[in-house]
């Protein structure tokens, strides 16, 4: 059985005193209260969600009798996590919510996420969903489902994926017919839907992109439908089965607590949908969706991390060969610090871009930085989330490849989020297509200029090195910009698409190392006044800046030099 300790100390360091989120005057809420929220949240994790999180595994989804049933050791989590108020953390009150700064409810959610990333995703989908509903539902949707889905009675999901479209979501097939009194009849296959069903949930709303008769080709011929599992009442109350039928489960490398179905809409008898947002608009309506579905698998690269990290600390402190703690070994130590680096730079990429929300709320020109931004954390923290993962089980030797510490099913659960939610290769051209280039770089213009701003003020004593270091990935920036600028205006779009994956590798690890450094530099002041604990924690974090500028920053210079030497069409090139 794995052991469970969660990085608090950092938590609350990233809340309140680098972002400091009890400054935002609309909550009412002062540090000790955000501390409050985050112990109690925690407290809940450790003692009810964490011990789950085997059991739920080894157990898996079954599909019995065209039903599908979850691990029974879920059934009291979910209801407690209702009950207890966790579900209404940070949504608005007027739907029953209990509103906090962003931030501090993605740390909460980062916490449970960590600790069992595949029950999260079912109150965590069925969240974003009823978030579209709330914003772009009409009164009935708002007066009949929002509620119940608020209390925890019913789910949601997300239907994009088909067979013949996965990332081209444009060639889907799925149909939406007409048939009067503002319903449709709703007609095709989705498939890899997570929690598309299960004992969870009385009823499931899905949310469903299909293309109605006047439909153009393509995703602009587009909307979404809000279907339910079983037919909604006038009344509010649920009536007979809506012929959403999942034909089966699929059988996963990891998440084996995540219902994972094949859905199948109108294949028997009619099923019945209506129309959430305007017509033609579904790609929109659903982005609102899919965006804090993307930010949420970074989040699940960034939780598992980190806590991966702690059970690897935790073992090779206890571990003993040839005379001593392995911790003190040298290379062993050397991963250590690494992965701490690199799960706490994610951590504060996360909370920072979660705290532009509440930003953005003020200022829209925000809205900009976090979407620049959301690929970064999706793509990015997802990946380093699984190396994180990997280096935590090779922390453990041999006991970490098989299942007695748990460390390996973190390594299973999240290579996933690197592939959903748009797989990572398209959240870079994402990246480079929409977010840079067709804005002009503008958004990235002022990204960097507040980072070289930051960069300009380093103490040139305690931090010279890696200020020098961070002068040259700067410049190697603009120059890897240059050319990307140059490409478009030639129309080479081969070049740039070949290219972008490793632009957005450079472009993240310089935005967690301005992460990193801005921690730094508020600990370094810290450390001057700090007691002895304090001051301990303070110089971890002036580490983890050195650390992950000489271990992953360093290597944007090498990356810059990719993309610039080498010209050639990969398209062009056999295989």
């Amino acid at each position: 059985m794995g052991y469970y300790k969660a990085d608090i100390r950092d938590v609350e360091f990233n809340l309140t005193e680098l972002l400091k989120v009890q400054g935002w005057s609309d909550f009412g809420l002062e540090e000790n209260d955000i501390k409050g929220i985050l112990s109690e949240y925690n407290k809940y994790v450790e003692n009810e969600v964490f011990p789950t999180r085997e059991p739920s595994d080894h157990v898996g989804v079954k599909h019995v009798n065209g039903k599908v049933i979850v691990p029974e050791v879920l059934q009291n989590i979910t209801k407690s996590y209702y009950a207890n108020g966790w579900f209404a953390l940070g949504l608005p009150a007027d739907i029953g919510g209990t509103p906090v700064p962003e931030a501090l409810y993605v740390a909460c959610m980062s916490l449970a996420t960590g600790a069992n990333v595949a029950w999260m995703m079912y109150p965590g989908l069925s969240r974003a969903a009823m978030n579209v509903v709330n914003l772009k539902g009409n009164d009935f949707m708002k007066t009949h489902i929002v509620p119940k889905m608020m209390e925890g009675k019913w789910g949601g999901t997300m239907c994009l994926t088909e067979p013949s479209a996965g990332s081209d979501v444009g060639s889907l097939r799925s149909t939406a017919q007409p048939i009067g009194n503002g319903l449709y009849s709703i007609k095709g296959t989705k498939i890899f839907i997570s929690s598309g069903e299960s004992d969870l949930y009385e009823n499931n709303i899905h949310l469903v992109l299909a293309r109605t008769p006047g439909g153009e080709v393509g995703t602009k011929g587009i909307s979404l439908f809000v279907v339910p599992r079983f037919k909604i009442n006038p009344d509010g109350s649920m009536g007979a089965s809506n012929n959403v039928v999942c034909s089966k489960i699929e059988h996963k490398m990891g998440i084996h607590a995540s219902a994972t179905c094949e859905l199948q809409f109108g294949s028997d008898t009619e099923t019945q949908g209506w129309l959430i947002g305007d017509e033609f608009e579904g790609m929109a309506t659903m982005f609102i969706m899919m965006n804090e579905a993307r930010l949420y698998c970074g989040i699940q690269g960034e939780s598992q991390a980190n806590l991966a990290y702690m059970m690897a600390e935790k073992y090779t402190k206890e571990r003993s060969q040839f005379g001593k703690e392995i911790a003190h070994h040298p290379d062993v130590r050397r991963n250590l610090l690494r992965m701490r680096a690199l799960s706490r730079g994610m951590r504060a990429l996360c909370l920072y871009t979660a705290d532009l929300f509440n930003k953005a709320q003020k200022d829209h020109k925000e809205e900009a930085l976090i979407g620049l931004l959301t690929p970064i954390c999706k793509a990015y923290c997802s990946e380093q989330g699984f190396n994180v993962s990997s280096s935590a089980l090779q922390a453990h030797g041999g006991y970490g490849y098989c299942t007695e510490y748990g460390v390996e099913q973190f390594v299973r659960d999240t290579q996933i989020a690197m592939i959903y939610e748009g797989t990572n290769g398209i959240q870079a051209i994402d990246f480079v297509m929409r977010k840079i280039l067709k804005d002009g770089g503008k958004t990235l213009t002022a990204l960097s200029q507040e980072i070289v701003s930051s960069v300009q003020a380093l103490d040139d004593g305690r931090f010279k090195k890696e200020k020098e270091l961070f002068q040259k990935v700067l410049m190697s920036a603009q120059t890897v910009m240059q050319q990307i600028s140059g490409y478009a205006k030639n129309n080479q779009y081969n070049l740039i698409l070949q290219n972008c994956t490793d632009f957005l590798t450079f472009a993240s690890q310089m935005v967690v190392a301005w992460r990193l450094l801005e921690s730094a530099v508020l600990s370094a002041r810290k450390m001057e006044t700090a007691n002895h604990e304090d001051k301990k924690y303070y110089e971890s974090k002036v580490t983890d800046f050195k650390v992950y500028c000489s271990q992953y920053l360093i290597h944007n210079l090498s990356i810059a030099k990719t993309i610039s030497d080498f010209d050639q069409d990969m398209t062009t090139l056999e295989i």
